[in-house]
């Protein structure tokens, strides 16, 4: 179940085909997911299924505004080329902030991200991106831990035991280590994870795909940019090291 190499390393575009080609599954299953609810919902309450879609589509923003809340944080105890990183990254075990909560805030945010994003899918495509975004995470989760329990050894395992994998615990597990938090290299990092959220937002306020897509594509140009000159930058650390 873990995941391999070239997984790994493109992890990124994995993510972006997930969302990518669950959009268009509409082709096959025509009826929104929040729309759906909001009609089920209205016929068993007796509201207005269009008050409740509107209601369904500012709860998504907000939960996505908290994914990217907690991507920040998560990012502000790491360096953002670790993060966006080519391989494992095992020379040290960072288990402050978030860390002391759940061991993959990351990951857990990226599924946050697909409930969110799904109430703009179909009813099949939004059930296909959770669960394929909560796969995909898994098995690049089986893959970290693997590489940790090998270079950290029993500091690791102690954490493993002491702090859950996935879902997050309300109260912080483990001690903290008086690591501070870097809050401007973790927005610098997650910008373009608010553009997400700030997307799905004006989606909410306005009902309009018009400023949904011109946000989100600079968000996606945004991570893109981010990543590449991230990767070159190590790679070229790692040539000058040989």
């Amino acid at each position: 179940m873990r995941a391999g190499d070239w997984e790994f390393r493109n992890r990124a575009m994995i993510f972006g085909m997930i969302m990518g080609c669950t959009f268009p599954l509409y082709a096959v299953d025509h009826q929104n997911s929040a729309a759906a609810l909001a009609n089920w919902f209205g016929s068993e309450s007796n509201m207005d299924p269009d008050t409740i879609a509107r209601l369904i589509f500012s709860v998504a923003a907000a939960l996505l505004a908290l994914a990217a809340l907690l991507r920040t944080w998560a990012s502000a105890y790491l360096h953002a080329k670790v993060v966006y990183a080519a391989e494992v990254k095992t020379a040290a075990l960072v288990a402050d902030g978030p860390y002391r909560r759940v061991r993959n805030p990351l990951y857990f945010a990226n599924v946050l991200m697909a409930v969110a994003m799904g109430t703009l899918m179909s009813r099949s495509g939004a059930i296909i991106a959770i669960f394929a975004m909560w796969l995909f995470c898994y098995r690049l989760i089986r893959r970290e831990e693997a590489e940790l329990r090998v270079s950290q050894g029993e500091r690791y395992e102690a954490y493993l035991r002491a702090v859950p994998r996935f879902w997050p615990s309300f109260r912080a597990r483990i001690a903290s280590a008086g690591t501070p938090a870097r809050w401007a290299d973790g927005f610098k990092a997650e910008l373009w994870y608010w553009g997400f959220a700030a997307s799905l937002a004006s989606f909410a306020a306005t009902l309009k795909l018009k400023w949904f897509f011109i946000i989100l594509t600079a968000s996606i140009l945004l991570f893109w940019i981010t990543t590449t000159i991230l990767n070159k930058k190590d790679n070229k650390k790692a040539v000058g090291s040989e």
